[in-house]
């Protein structure tokens, strides 16, 4: 009788082993695949976009080449923002544990590219995502950003770059109260804005200039 009582107990142990180890596995599996997934989203929202930027360096904006890639990036965005939206829905944002860095950046990224009512739409989530700590300001405000410039207002911190083709060259979108632009930035653990200008865009931040096209955007 104890012998069977001790075999009964060695087979329940090995079973709950088991059965965690599977529960680790599966764990592992989960990160992984979802890694795999947001590293296969970055590539194909990324590549057409430099190569379409590099394009538009050499033959202008509104060149054929660089729209062939524009063309590609729409394309692989339409699956992209399906995908993102998939992994937002099923919970809350995923632990930075999951999906890292760059994979905050990836979801980012794609929703920065998305429709304004889905990027107004996940603002919430971003920013219960910043409390939790599993997002960084930096994300957040860029979304805010780019959404204050679709509706025609000021922007903040001076992340978005906006095509004027009256004078067929880029230029930053007026931001509000450029003379404290860096304190606002610096607050939130950004460099400053001729720093993010220049490495992001090669673009030289002028204040002079930027005070006065946010007054005239102002007086318009």
């Amino acid at each position: 009788m104890r012998f069977i009582f001790i075999l009964f107990l060695l087979i329940t142990i090995s079973c709950t082993n088991k059965n965690k180890s599977k529960k680790t596995i599966t764990s592992i599996d989960r990160t992984e695949n979802l890694i795999a997934v947001l590293d296969t989203i970055w590539e194909k929202e990324q590549t057409p976009i430099r190569l379409r930027d590099s394009l538009i360096n050499i033959y202008g904006a509104e060149s054929k080449e660089a729209e062939l890639y524009q063309k590609e990036y729409r394309k692989n965005h339409t699956l992209n923002i399906k995908k993102i939206k998939k992994i937002l829905d099923k919970s809350d944002w995923p632990e930075l544990t999951q999906i890292g860095e760059q994979g905050n950046r990836t979801i980012c990224n794609v929703l920065q590219h998305a429709d304004q009512e889905t990027r107004e739409h996940y603002i919430p989530l971003m920013k219960q995502a910043v409390l939790d700590k599993k997002l960084e300001p930096r994300f957040l405000v860029r979304a805010e950003d780019r959404i204050a410039t679709d509706k025609g207002e000021l922007q903040i911190y001076g992340g978005q770059m906006k095509y004027y083709p009256e004078t067929k060259s880029f230029n930053i979108w007026p931001v509000y109260d450029p003379v404290n632009i860096d304190k606002r930035r610096a607050e939130i653990g950004l460099e400053p804005i001729a720093e993010f200008l220049k490495n992001r865009f090669d673009f030289e931040w002028n204040l002079e200039e930027q005070i006065k096209r946010t007054e005239e955007f102002e007086n318009k």
